[in-house]
């Protein structure tokens, strides 16, 4: 009877074994039937003239004060447009004011002993005031030694008449003469005292931070109050129109790029706005360490939309077209940093790891990973798996 029942059991062991092996066997055959529909499209080639690149601004620059001074007044500050001169900071300048009147009041004295009425108007230094009276004297005194020496040739008067009327004309001529060196003195003075007036309007002016052109406030520096030394950073002053952008082309492509080129771009602010340019400047000499040559675009910006440093994609059209491979965008999946689309092979999916590039419309440039003609399913991929079985539909 113990004999029997272990028969028995032994028996019932192995039919359950052989149970659970044709269940998983039935199990996995019909995952395997289980196929999934999916569409799919092929990896293609596409003609691409572009580059990469940065915008930047043609003019920018960092306003420092050229005088000592507290900040009296600021009058434009972060993001506000300026014109070209307009006043941005105004710095106490009660000294300056003083300094340079008095300059002024010396320079109308020194005008009023020359007789001229401004430094652009200086009379010829025989037309001096006292080289004028000067030479009249000189004249008169010249006329008299004449007319001495006529009279005394005919004995009419003695000898120390001749001589006085001889020492009154040497005496008039060294009038004159000194009168001539004061007016170049006193034009010497104008010159110098013109000068020095200049001197204090300019550093009455320097008081006054202007904008060096048109342009938008990128950063202030300064308080209300605070003393400014020279040299001192006050405003930073950036032009957005035009901006240029930075960019370079492969060295297979320079032949065929030149100054004045038309250049399109797209920054990922707009994407669905393409901006025009043109090429100002190329470089005539390759990058080595990337085989390219950098160039420079000048793209108009009268509103403003684009900004310095913004990464822009720039499109050029030339002779040269490059080929690349594209896919679909939907055909991505992303996962733990890694781009990856699933290639159909016969019936089922194999998964593949990409090396990306730019974004072209619904498609996107494939540098490496799979090869054209090959079709990639773009349905459902966040769903897909490795060796998956499907069946593309139409």
């Amino acid at each position: 009877m113990t004999h029997a029942y272990r028969i028995a059991f032994a028996v019932a062991v192995v039919l359950t074994g052989t149970g659970c092996s044709k269940g998983e066997k039935a199990e996995a055959h019909s995952r395997e039937g289980a196929a999934k529909a999916v569409q799919a499209e092929a990896v293609r080639e596409a003609s691409v003239r572009r580059a990469v690149g940065t915008l930047a601004a043609v003019d920018e620059v960092t306003i420092s004060s050229e005088a000592d001074g507290k900040v009296a007044k600021i009058l434009a500050d972060l993001g506000d447009r300026v014109t070209s001169g307009q006043l941005l900071v105004q710095l106490d300048n009660e000294k300056q004011q003083y300094t340079y009147a008095q300059q002024q009041a010396a320079l109308a004295r020194t005008l009023a002993q020359y007789g001229a009425p401004d430094p652009e108007h200086l009379p010829e230094l025989e037309d001096t005031p006292d080289a004028r009276r000067a030479n009249a004297d000189l004249v008169q005194a010249t006329q008299a030694f004449e007319r001495a020496t006529e009279l005394s040739k005919r004995s009419l008067i003695s000898q120390q008449a001749l001589d006085d009327a001889k020492a009154a004309l040497q005496s008039k001529r060294a009038i004159y003469n000194s009168a001539i060196q004061n007016a170049k003195n006193l034009r010497a003075s104008i010159q110098a005292s013109e000068a020095t007036m200049k001197l204090a309007g300019r550093q009455l002016r320097d008081t006054e931070i202007r904008a060096p052109f048109e342009g938008f406030v990128q950063k202030r520096f300064v308080n209300m109050g605070e003393l400014v030394k020279t040299q001192m950073p006050v405003m930073a002053i950036v032009r957005l129109d035009p901006l240029k952008v930075t960019a370079e082309i492969p060295e297979r492509m320079a032949p065929w790029i030149n100054a004045g080129q038309d250049v399109e771009l797209k920054v990922d602010a707009y994407q669905d706005r393409t901006f025009t340019g043109k090429v100002s400047r190329l470089s005539p000499a390759v990058n080595t360490s990337t085989r390219a040559f950098p160039f420079e675009a000048l793209v108009p910006n009268k509103d403003a939309v684009l900004k310095p440093g913004t990464f822009a994609r720039v499109h050029i059209e030339s002779g040269k077209v490059d080929s690349v491979l594209t896919i679909p965008y939907a055909a991505l999946q992303y996962r733990y940093g890694v781009n990856r689309v699933f290639v159909v092979t016969g019936d089922k999916l194999a998964i593949r790891e990409l090396s990306v590039g730019e974004r072209v419309g619904d498609r996107i440039e494939v540098m490496s990973g799979v090869k054209a003609g090959e079709r990639v399913a773009i349905t459902d991929v966040d769903s897909l798996a490795d060796g998956a079985a499907v069946t593309v539909s139409k």
